[in-house]
């Protein structure tokens, strides 16, 4: 007979996620790290206990506010590769909506996160609970069915036994490569009290390997003869290079039948930016550069990437005739727009289809075209990031600083806004999988949590943080939570006193500017203005206001030198942005008084000319 051991439903959950580990070059390492929560009723007096009682096999870090802490998991998601996973855990009810958002940031960005949320009890005997909603029809429902739309993994656990069936469950979700995305978990307060005869196998060891799945021969052969007739080939590397390890097959692949290589804002830094084959960004936060290069091309290979709007220009920087061939670890995102579908592992399907395209290479006018556009893309990003002698700067010229000042080890991060754009275009890679801007769900606020989070899953190099002062408002109580645990980034606050990349977006479709610059909104205290210096240097940091870019460089000399996170607070232009080489579709009216909001749904409509219809 099986041996037994009696634990609480909490009690075996921390135990069974000590025990799963992982392979990270090479060494065996934990594959839950770490736990970032906030203890309140319905998780502190059960799993917060277990968790103190392992708290030297599993540490936990108090966030801020569970948005943030939950958007640290994502971003220590992104910067381990998928590779590890960081918990988040709450309280019943608002503890537990907090993290919504986060969900989706991780869903959308196909990012693992375990979830651990406080519930109600399963007896509903003390209903109604301090911070419980009621459903009069459906007395079964808490907050926690909010978290179903925005996880690949959903569970409430009603019974001790079903963490026998639900743990691995979430652990293979969140390890899939086609299916990765967050877990959920619901813990009623007297579910995760309760104990259980647990079998002692259950605790055992395991150390996980992250499946590869090779391609289909018959998918792989109609790829390849694909390729092999086509002149003009492009590849478009998203975040599932990053995913798969892949940067070096995939710069290998390109070279070898020199195919110029372009990335998407997940995939950015798959290639080294000097690498001959790399043509720049993609789409709408793009360069003209590489856009060109888009729209000339007769066929693409997507290597990991879900083809968002902001990658595809809305469906309209390819030539409608172009051949779709997509390599991807998810059969969803594999025949997006009738596209030849290589369903495998990045790695490795680049590796079989390279052996299969033989002694194939595109066209010699081809190859030199593109290291045309790769010149004129260095040109462009030269000529934004140049001192011009005006105060204050644009964010070009912020972000040339902040990359001269960075090294191959570092790492840099934003979200949302006006900083994708300037990073993406800007920012010239020095090294794989050093960057990451959260577009995918384009969630103001991670810039300062994910900033956290990447630095707990980076054991070396600076982590680079670029934030407006919306996001900075909206979020940035981890500042202290970074201090608190001395894991430690360099912040610049960009500060343009208001919501400027959406006011643009605003007039630029004929509207009047409105409630986004803070000299436009509503209220009596519009004159007002945050001191940002003092509020970070309040939170602990070690801050720097700058009012030139010498004094900006000096600052980050300081900020490198620092031992803990430092934050450098800057003005910069509203109004100077980098230009994006692609069409974006959105909703304008069709009927406005307005006359500038006429011409703009008719140059809208205009674009949507060259829209490729697709699924």
């Amino acid at each position: 007979m099986a041996k037994t051991i009696r634990l609480t439903t909490a009690e075996a959950i921390v135990r069974y996620l000590i025990a799963q580990k992982t392979t990270v070059e090479g060494a065996t390492v934990p594959l839950f790290p770490g736990v970032y929560g906030i203890f309140g009723h319905g998780n502190v007096t059960a799993l917060g206990h277990s968790l103190e009682t392992h708290r030297e096999e599993i540490p936990t870090w108090r966030g801020q506010n569970e948005q943030g802490m939950a958007l640290a998991a994502a971003a220590f998601a992104k910067a381990a590769r998928r590779q590890q996973i960081m918990v988040a855990t709450s309280s019943v009810g608002p503890g537990a909506t907090n993290m919504v958002t986060a969900a989706g940031v991780a869903m959308a960005n196909r990012l693992p996160v375990l979830f651990l949320s406080g519930d109600t009890f399963t007896s509903r005997l003390p209903d109604p609970v301090l911070q419980q909603v009621e459903h009069f029809g459906t007395p079964s429902t808490t907050v926690n069915d909010a978290f179903r739309p925005v996880v690949r993994y959903w569970d409430r656990l009603t019974h001790p036994a079903q963490v026998l069936s639900s743990l691995p469950q979430a652990v293979a979700t969140m390890l899939d490569p086609g299916d990765c995305g967050p877990a959920f978990i619901g813990l009623p307060q007297d579910i995760a009290a309760d104990a259980y005869d647990y079998p002692e196998a259950f605790f055992e060891t395991t150390v996980h390997t992250i499946a590869r799945p090779r391609p289909d021969l018959t998918q792989l052969a109609a790829a390849a003869a694909a390729i092999t007739q086509a002149s003009r080939p492009v590849i478009i590397a998203g975040g599932g290079v990053h995913y798969s390890l892949a940067e070096q097959e995939l710069a290998d692949f390109a070279e070898a039948f020199g195919i110029p290589v372009v990335e998407t804002v997940a995939g950015k830094s798959s290639l080294l930016a000097d690498h001959p084959r790399y043509c720049g960004p993609i789409g709408v936060t793009g360069a003209e550069a590489a856009n060109a290069v888009v729209r000339q091309a007769d066929l693409v290979i997507a290597v990991g990437t879900r083809l968002e709007d902001f990658t595809t220009g809305s469906w309209t920087v390819f030539d409608e005739k172009a051949v779709f061939v997509a390599i991807n670890a998810a059969r969803f995102d594999a025949g997006k727009h009738r596209a030849l579908p290589v369903v495998a592992d990045a790695r490795e399907a680049l590796v079989e289809l390279g052996a299969a395209l033989g002694d194939y290479a595109v066209d010699a006018a081809w190859r030199e075209g593109s290291v045309t556009q790769r010149a004129a893309l260095q040109e462009f990003v030269d000529s934004r990031t140049q001192d011009d002698g005006v105060w204050p700067p644009s964010y070009a010229q912020l972000v040339g600083l902040v990359h001269e000042s960075a090294t191959e080890e570092d790492y840099v991060l934003t979200a949302a806004g006006g900083l994708p754009g300037e990073l993406n275009v800007n920012w010239m890679s020095k090294a794989v999988a050093s960057f990451d801007c959260e577009y995918g769900f384009s969630c103001m606020g991670y810039e300062i949590s994910g900033a956290w989070g990447a630095a707990m899953a980076r054991p070396k190099g600076e982590v680079y943080s670029l934030v407006g002062d919306g996001s900075y408002l909206m979020m940035n109580s981890d500042i202290y939570a970074s201090v608190l645990s001395g894991h430690k980034m360099i912040l610049v606050v960009c500060d343009n006193e208001g919501y400027a990349v959406i006011e643009r977006l605003q007039t630029n479709q004929g509207g009047a500017s409105y409630n986004n610059m803070l000299a436009d909104s509503n209220g009596s205290g519009t004159d007002a203005r945050v001191n940002f210096y003092e509020h970070a240097k309040a939170l602990g940091a070690e801050t720097f206001e700058v009012s030139s870019l010498d004094e900006f460089a000096g600052a980050l000399e300081k900020a490198r030198a620092s031992d803990k996170t430092a934050v450098i607070v800057t003005k910069v232009r509203a109004k100077d942005f980098t230009e994006g080489g692609a069409f974006w579709q959105v909703g304008v009216p069709e009927e406005s008084p307005r006359t500038a909001v006429v011409e703009a749904r008719a140059s809208m409509d205009r674009g949507l000319k060259a829209q490729r219809k697709g699924v």
